[in-house]
Order: C-alpha cells, then structure tokens, then sequence
C-alpha cells in the first residue's frame, strides 16, 4: 500500500490557522510538566546512593539507568520522532542502535574522563535536537533549503549529545573510584533496558494510530507539538543558565 512521505504529509496538511493553538497548547503541557522535573535529573534518595557506596553494585546500577531511560521524557520524545516515519523492524533497529551507540559513548567516557558540558548548555542541546527531528519528519528542510540531511548521522550525533547530558549529572554525584567503570557499565545496560521497555510501548502505541485513516492528517499536529516542546524546553534551559 503506498504511504506518502513526510514531506508530501507536510504540504497536504499543513494548514497555518492551526499552528497557533498547537503551540500555546503543547507549550502550556510542557511548562506544567518542567516544573516539577527537570531533564536527566536523579532523585535525591538515587542521588543520596549514588554518592554513599563503594565497590561494584551491578543490579541497583542497572536499576537506577532503566529509571532514568523510562522517566527522560527528552530521550522518549526524541526517540518518539526517530521512528515516527519507520515502518519496518530492520530501520527502526539501525536507528535505535545509533542513537544507544552514541548515548553510550559519551555517557561512559565523559565520566571516566571527567569530561562533562554544563548542563543547562547540554539540556539545550537536546531541546535543539528534538526540534530538528520534528521540523525533519516535517520535511522542512527540503523544503526550505532543498537538501535531506543524513538521518542515520544526525541520529548518531544526538545521540552522543544525549549521553553527555547525563554524563554531567553523574560527575556532579562523584561516584566513588571503587567499581567505577562496572557500575557505569551496568547503568547503561540499565538505559539500554529501559530504552527498549519505552519503545515498545511507543511501538505498539504507533501500530494502533498508523492503522487509522486520520495518522497522517494528525501526524502534522503531532510533530508541531513535539517541535513546540523542543523549542519550550530550549528556552526553559537557556534561562536556567544565564539566572543560575
């Protein structure tokens, strides 16, 4: 059955009356759910562990990556774009596998090298990459610039923005030297877990909304409101960084 691009979805249903009212909406949903959490945020009782013990604790490690992957609302949104036009198993792996290769890399070597981004700075960041995926699933950038960026790239690149998010949150808890680099390894098998836990859900989610026959009159919407999100969470940050 042929599916139109995203592009194509772009100039069939983008109707700018709309526009206004996604955007107070989705900017609105946003500041009420950033005041009370705040992007790669650990809970002071994690906080509390992490800073307390010593030596190798390979379970409550996996344990803490799992929660932060399934409670990083900016990893699910973005995650949420990447595979928002993929249809079939084998794309949406490869992508999936970029975006945790880069995440991993950054996450893991920023903490063992003590290389972290200030994280209002980095949190930006992935704002940032939240809006591109969204303006790209909008086929923005062929039609403004008419060009395609890379999409395995660009996932990949984000993906190492991503992981250096939360390498700055954990230098700043100073996990003990002892067990370092087994903990952080079981931690990110934890992300890893509970990055797949949120695909699945965002998978099955999808599967039910892409058999309606009103997906891609609502896909539009959708990918305002996400880029919307981006752009409100960009902001929220970039204030954070220049009142702190």
């Amino acid at each position: 059955m042929y599916r139109p691009t995203s592009r194509e979805c772009w100039r069939a249903y983008c109707l700018p009356e709309r526009f206004p009212a996604f955007i107070i909406l989705a900017a609105l949903l946003l500041l009420a759910f950033t005041g009370a959490a705040s992007a790669h945020a650990v809970a002071e009782g994690d906080k509390g562990y992490i800073q307390e013990i010593y030596g190798i604790h390979l379970i409550p490690f996996t344990y803490l990556g799992a929660k932060h992957m399934v409670t990083g609302y900016d990893h699910i949104l973005f995650l949420f774009g990447v595979i928002f036009f993929l249809y079939r198993m084998k794309d949406i792996a490869i992508y999936v596998s970029l975006f945790a290769l880069g995440h991993s890399l950054t996450m893991i070597a920023g903490v063992l090298f003590d290389f972290g981004i200030n994280s209002y700075i980095i949190d930006a960041i992935i704002g940032f990459s939240i809006v591109c995926k969204a303006l790209d699933n909008l086929g923005a950038y062929q039609r403004w610039f008419g060009v395609q960026p890379n999409t395995k790239i660009v996932t990949l690149i984000f993906g190492l923005c991503h992981g250096f998010g939360l390498a700055s949150k954990l230098i700043d808890y100073e996990i003990a030297a002892e067990g370092l680099l087994p903990n952080l390894l079981a931690f990110n098998v934890g992300v890893e877990i509970g990055q797949l836990l949120a695909l699945a859900a965002i998978l099955i989610a999808m599967g039910w909304w892409r058999r309606a026959e009103s997906f891609y009159r609502h896909a539009y919407t959708a990918n305002v409101a996400m880029m919307t999100a981006g752009f409100v969470f960009i902001g929220l940050q970039l204030t954070g960084y220049f009142v702190a």
